[in-house]
């Protein structure tokens, strides 16, 4: 499933064909995804400009001159494909319509946004703006991490106490939003720290080093594109990158990157999710 930085890879892609242009067009091609579309989704979205396109968590949210805003969320195989845009020198053609082509929007300034999710695990709904944080989807989320919220003092606080491993605790989107499998494993590598540590075992210190390593982390995958396993793509088609940079996920029995260690990277399975790290370097 898409984490935060390939979200934002996406936010990024879509906006400049977005924001500021007005949905001529919306054919909504079957009656759901993982649930079914809120009640007249295309009279809805039809005639309205998208005032601002946002990121929350693994949720992009496009914000709508009627007051709503169009909640996307990718799920497993869910991409989202712009065409009709200039690229350079090169208009980018629309493509020939595919099978799972389930939303499709039509913008007046020519460009088409495309959601298209063969296994239909994404999810799309409309809520008022104002009241987003109410949204069952959205009301139990922690801080984003790069935001101002999500700072050492918070993380110290939030890992106090608690008995559930560290893998656990930064997975846990009560705790802080946008993190999973792949940039978990990362941040734990980095800040040698081991995914079966009790949360409450790390020291305050530790706990609020995490802050900057997971704010590397997430910074250098946006950078790179995010990570391209499985169904990612970007907004233009393109890869991610990041995969090429993973200290840990997907190596088991390759050796530690760090300086000085032999050590092969182990995986463990830990709630039904893989686990890579060093098992010198992280303690």
């Amino acid at each position: 499933m898409p984490e935060l930085p390939e979200v934002e890879t996406v936010r990024r892609g879509m906006s400049p064909a977005m924001v500021g242009a007005k949905i001529e067009r919306a054919d909504i091609n079957r009656p759901d995804l993982r649930w079914p579309f809120p009640p007249k989704m295309a009279e809805r979205l039809q005639g309205q400009v998208v005032m601002q396109l946002r990121r929350r968590s693994k949720y992009l949210l496009a914000d709508l001159s009627s007051g709503e805003s169009l909640l996307i969320h990718l799920g497993m195989s869910g991409r989202i494909l712009i065409t009709g845009t200039q690229v350079g020198s090169f208009v980018k053609e629309h493509a020939a319509p595919e099978k799972h082509d389930h939303v499709i929007l039509q913008m007046d300034n020519g460009a088409r946004i495309t959601f298209n999710d063969p296994r239909r695990f994404g999810a799309m709904d409309l809520l008022p703006t104002a009241q987003e944080e109410t949204h069952f989807l959205l009301r139990s989320l922690g801080p984003e991490p790069l935001g101002n919220a999500f700072h050492e003092d918070y993380m110290a606080r939030a890992l106090e106490g608690r008995s559930t491993p560290m893998k656990s605790a930064l997975l846990d989107q009560r705790i802080v939003a946008g993190l999973g499998n792949i940039y978990v494993c990362e941040t734990l590598f980095r800040a040698g720290i081991s995914p079966k540590r009790k949360a409450r075992n790390v020291s305050r210190k530790r706990a609020g080093q995490l802050v900057p390593i997971i704010r590397d982390v997430l910074g250098e995958a946006i950078e790179a594109g995010g990570s391209s396993l499985r169904d990612f793509r970007q907004a233009d088609g393109e890869l991610g990158y990041f995969q090429h940079s993973f200290d840990v996920y997907g190596r088991e029995g390759e050796p530690c990157r760090n300086a000085g260690c032999d050590t092969l990277i182990r995986r463990i399975v830990q709630s039904g999710r893989s686990s890579f790290f060093c098992p010198k370097c992280q303690r």
